[in-house]
C-alpha cells in the first residue's frame, strides 16, 4: 500500500474544481478527530441553546399534568448531570453503540472467507469464465456483488479486470474502470444484504433510539433489500454502456499485449490473497466445498423458519390473549426474529464457506489457522473501533443535549412550509450526501454525523428510517470514484499505471466522472420514483412512516 501512496504523490497537482476538492479534503483532519472537534462544538452550542431557551414540542409524548405535548428543552452538556453521564457511562456508551456489535460479528466470518482465499477464488472464477462479449457486464456484476467481500473487491478484482481485458485484446484501463465503478460506485448495490447493511442500519437504529420518537422501533439489515437489488440491475447496464460506449472508445485500441508494463504492487500484510494463487484444481475443489457449505447454511436457516415450532418465527406475535389471530397483522411481524438473525446468518455463512474452501484448498490446515484468521480480521477493525468510540460519544451526547430532536422538529416544520413533495426532498438529500462524500470518505463516519438529525426529521415528515438510509447510500456511493480522498483511490491509480506509466490522478478522475454522473442521476431518479410509487424498500420496510398514536394527537400543534 505504501507504493500506492508514493505513486499518487508524484502525480501533478490538480487544478479547478477537482483540485479544490483535493486540497480542501486533504486539509480536513482524520474522521476520528472530526468527531472530537464536533463534540467540543456541540458542548458550546448546547450551553448557548440552554441559555437562549431553545425548545420544541415533542411529537409523540404527552405531558400528563397539562394534557398537551411535552416540551423538549435544550440541555447544557456542562450541567452536573451530563458531566456525570459522560464519565460514568463511558464504557457503556462505547459498547452499546449499535453498529459495533453488528459489524464485528459479520467481520469475524468475512475475515475467514477473505484470508482463506475464498473471495479471491470466487471472483476470479466468475470473471475468468465470462465470454468476451459479456466481459464488461460480468466484471461489473461481480464487482457489485463483491461488496460483501469488502477490501477484496478492490485489491483482487480491479487489477484482475485489467488483466482479463488485456488478454481479450481490449484496453486494460477500461477493465479497471468498469471494476472500480462496480466495486466503489455501486458500493450500495447488491442482490442481498451484507456487512454494509449491518453497519448503516446499526447507526440508523441508534439515531431512532436517540430521538425517542419511537422507542419500540427496531431495524433489520434486510430493510433496503428490495431497493439495493433493483439498484444492482439499474447500475449494471449503466456501467456496461459507459465502459463500452464512452470510456473504451476514448482510450483507443490496446496494442500493448496482455502483460502489464509496470512492476507488481506491494500490498499491505494481511490483505486479500493474490487471485493467481487461487486457481487450478485445489481452488476448484475449494469452491465446490464452499458451495456445499453455503447450501447447508441456507438449509439450516430455512429449517429454523419453515419447520413447525422453530425459533425464528414468533407465532404469538399476531395472536391476542384469547388465541385469536389479529386480522391486519403482517407476516413480517411474525418474521421479526428471522430478520434480526440475519447478522448472525451472514457470520455463519462467511465462516462456513471460508472454512470449507480453506480446508479443501489447503489454506486452512487446522483450527488454529481458522482462529488466527478471525483474529487478523479483528486487527483490521482496529481503526473502526477508534472511530466507533468517537462516533458513539458524539451520538450519545447529541441525545443528552436534546438538540437532535429539536433540530429535527424545526427542520421538519421548515421543509413542510416549503411545500416540496417528499420524493423531491429525498432527491435533494441524495445530492447532499454525494457532495459531502467528496470531502469525507468513510461511509460510517458520514452517516453517524447525518443520521441523528436526518432520520428523525424525515420520520416527522412521514419517511421511514429505512427510506432515509436508502437515500443516504445512493448519494454516498455515486461520488466514491471521483474523490482522491477515497482510501483506495491511490491504489487504483497504481493499478492503472502498471498499464500506462503516465496515467495521473487527473486521468483517473476524468475517466471515472462519466460513471459518477450517470450513477448519481440514475440513483436520484430511481429513489424519487420509488418513493412516488410507495414500493416497500425491503421486508417490513415501507417508505412511509407514521408516528405512534400520541403523535397523531398532537399533530395540529406542529403545523
Amino acid at each position: 500500500m505504501s507504493d500506492a501512496n508514493a505513486s499518487a504523490g508524484t502525480a501533478a497537482p490538480q487544478k479547478g474544481f477537482l483540485g479544490w476538492v483535493e486540497r480542501t479534503g486533504n486539509r480536513l483532519p482524520d474522521p476520528v478527530f472530526i468527531f472530537f472537534y464536533l463534540i467540543i462544538a456541540l458542548v458550546a452550542i448546547s450551553v448557548i441553546s440552554e441559555l437562549a431557551g431553545l425548545s420544541a414540542q415533542h411529537p409523540t409524548t404527552i405531558d400528563e399534568t397539562t394534557g398537551e405535548a411535552s416540551v423538549i428543552q435544550a440541555a447544557s452538556l456542562l450541567s452536573p448531570e451530563n458531566i456525570q453521564r459522560l464519565w460514568v457511562q463511558m464504557p457503556t456508551t462505547f459498547t452499546h453503540f449499535h453498529p459495533l456489535g453488528y459489524v464485528l460479528v459479520v467481520m469475524l466470518g468475512a475475515g475467514v472467507a477473505e484470508r482463506s482465499g475464498f473471495f479471491a477464488a470466487g471472483m476470479s472464477a466468475a470473471v475468468r469464465k465470462a465470454p468476451t462479449i459479456l466481459l464488461t457486464p460480468v466484471v461489473a456484476l461481480v464487482a457489485m456483488l463483491g461488496n460483501h467481500a469488502a477490501d477484496a473487491g478492490y485489491v483482487v478484482l480491479i487489477p484482475l479486470a485489467g488483466i482479463l481485458f488485456a488478454a481479450a485484446g481490449r484496453h486494460p484501463l477500461a477493465g479497471i474502470a468498469a471494476a472500480f465503478a462496480g466495486v466503489s460506485g455501486g458500493f450500495s448495490a447488491n442482490i442481498s444484504p451484507g456487512q454494509l447493511d449491518a453497519l448503516l442500519f446499526g447507526i440508523t437504529e441508534e439515531a431512532v433510539q436517540a430521538s425517542s420518537l419511537d422507542p419500540a422501533f427496531t431495524t433489520n439489515i434486510a430493510g433496503n433489500w428490495y431497493f439495493i437489488a433493483v439498484m444492482t440491475f439499474i447500475y449494471l447496464p449503466i456501467i456496461w454502456y459507459v465502459t463500452d460506449r464512452v470510456i473504451e472508445p476514448r482510450l483507443g485500441a490496446w496494442k500493448g499485449g496482455a502483460a502489464a508494463t509496470g512492476g507488481d504492487v506491494e500490498l499491505a500484510e494481511g490483505s486479500s490473497p493474490d487471485p493467481e494463487e487461487h486457481t487450478g484444481p485445489k481452488a476448484a475443489k475449494g469452491l465446490r466445498w464452499a458451495g456445499l457449505a453455503a447450501l447447508g447454511v441456507v438449509a439450516l436457516w430455512a429449517l429454523m423458519v419453515f419447520a413447525p415450532g422453530t425459533p425464528l418465527i414468533d407465532e404469538q406475535a399476531c395472536l391476542t390473549e384469547t388465541g385469536a389471530r389479529v386480522v391486519d397483522c403482517s407476516i413480517h411481524t411474525e418474521l421479526d426474529p428471522f430478520y434480526r438473525s440475519l447478522v448472525a446468518a451472514f457470520f455463519i455463512l462467511f465462516l462456513a464457506t471460508g472454512w470449507a474452501y480453506g480446508k479443501a484448498a489447503g489454506t486452512i490446515n487446522n483450527h488454529r489457522d481458522l482462529v488466527n484468521m478471525m483474529a487478523e480480521s479483528m486487527k483490521d477493525m482496529g481503526y473502526y473501533l477508534v472511530l466507533a468510540f468517537a462516533a458513539a460519544h458524539f451520538v450519545e451526547m447529541f441525545e443528552w443535549s436534546n438538540l437532535g430532536l429539536i433540530s429535527a422538529v424545526h427542520g421538519a416544520d421548515a421543509i413542510r412550509s416549503t411545500g416540496l413533495p417528499l420524493p423531491l426532498v429525498i432527491g435533494l438529500m441524495v445530492l447532499f450526501a454525494a457532495l459531502l462524500n467528496l470531502f469525507i470518505g468513510s461511509a460510517s463516519a458520514k452517516w453517524a454525523l447525518l443520521a441523528p438529525i436526518l432520520v428523525p426529521m424525515l420520520m416527522l415528515l412521514g419517511i421511514s428510517p429505512e427510506g432515509a438510509t436508502a437515500a443516504y447510500r445512493v448519494g454516498d456511493s455515486a461520488t466514491n470514484i471521483i474523490t482522491p480522498l477515497m482510501v483506495y483511490f491511490p491504489l487504483i491509480l497504481v493499478f492503472a499505471q502498471r498499464w500506462k506509466k503516465d496515467f495521473g490522478l487527473g486521468s483517473l478522475t476524468a475517466m471515472m466522472i462519466p460513471y459518477s454522473i450517470w450513477l448519481l442521476v440514475s440513483g436520484v431518479i430511481l429513489i424519487v420514483a420509488w418513493f412516488y410509487l410507495g414500493i416497500p424498500l425491503g421486508p417490513d420496510a415501507p417508505v412511509e412512516y407514521v408516528l405512534p398514536d400520541a403523535g397523531t394527537a398532537i399533530a395540529p400543534a406542529m403545523q
